[in-house]
């Protein structure tokens, strides 16, 4: 008896506050301050990611950017090694019936 008075009034909290929620969440007074906010902290990660690259360039670290194109070089390199296997064996195959 009591698990389901309990139940029932938690369902109408959870209902009103939702529907308040969502309201304010809608607002334009909500909305407009929310993404001047997230605009900044998006600008200041963009800054902070330029600076921590820079710092690891000027100390001769790889950055991301150089391990991708590296990591891009290596895959290129071992599908024509994979090239060249493939046409090493079908001339040895090719000698082999001959």
């Amino acid at each position: 008896m009591e698990w389901s008075l309990l139940k029932k009034s938690f369902d109408r909290w959870e209902d009103t506050t939702a529907k308040y929620l969502e309201h304010w969440l809608k607002s334009p007074m909500m909305l407009s301050p929310s993404a001047m906010m997230l605009t900044a902290v998006m600008k200041a990660k963009a800054t902070s990611d330029q600076v921590r690259e820079r710092l690891w360039s000027d100390l001769g670290l790889a950055t991301r950017r150089d391990q991708e194109r590296t990591l891009h070089l290596l895959n290129q390199i071992q599908s024509r090694l994979l090239d060249i296997e493939e046409k090493l064996d079908r001339i040895e195959n090719d000698r082999a019936g001959e």
